[in-house]
């Protein structure tokens, strides 16, 4: 077993956390106050910029192998996933040139940002965000929300391409070799980190 594979495991407690979370809930359910969503949706647009960041940082750490990878993954971010955010931004009124970063937004992307400064940490650390949104796309999309909105977010998550870039950033983890226990460290914060954001102000 991989060291990205032994991390899922020991994130499924707060995996299933998250599932329980009011908010995910309400998008589950198609019920969440649009108030909310419009809340969350403008902290991820800011926390994806700097998701970004965090990929063009690795990238160029990077062994030639996974370069591409890294590049890739920086603009599948921007260029698709932004690319959501800005199209449910018009539908829920949100103001993502406006937005602010929050308290979670704000230690969440500095603890990305610190642990990218070395290759194999900042794989760790990143890894809950990639592993936990494709495994909360497949679970949401098994039963899917009724509205129309909130489905089209279940489904790009669930959508089998995400997930083939999780599967991505598990081979670079492996190859990485990172020490084990810091390995869970990180990842186990980086987990919390993604609990916590969802408490969105």
């Amino acid at each position: 077993m991989g060291i990205a594979r032994e991390l899922e495991e020991t994130g499924r407690e707060l995996l299933a956390a998250q599932l329980e979370h009011p908010t995910v809930r309400g998008i589950a359910e198609g019920t969440l106050d649009e108030r909310v969503f419009r809340s969350w949706l403008e902290q991820d647009y800011l926390f994806l910029l700097d998701y970004v960041r965090v990929f063009s940082r690795l990238a160029w750490q990077a062994p030639p192998a996974h370069l591409g990878d890294l590049v890739g993954l920086a603009h599948s971010t921007f260029h698709e996933e932004l690319s959501l955010h800005r199209s449910l931004a018009a539908e829920f009124d949100a103001d993502l040139d406006g937005a602010v970063k929050g308290a979670p937004c704000t230690a969440y992307t500095a603890f990305l940002l610190e642990s990218a400064t070395r290759y194999s940490d900042g794989l760790a650390a990143l890894y809950p965000c990639m592993w936990g949104y494709s495994e909360l796309g497949r679970v949401l999309a098994e039963n899917p929300p009724a509205d129309p909105r909130y489905k089209r977010w279940v489904d790009s998550y669930a959508d089998p391409a995400f997930a083939a870039l999780a599967r991505r950033c598990a081979a670079m983890l492996d190859e990485a070799a990172p020490d084990p226990a810091r390995a869970r460290t990180l990842f186990t914060e980086g987990m919390r980190h993604e609990l916590a954001f969802w408490s969105v102000p």
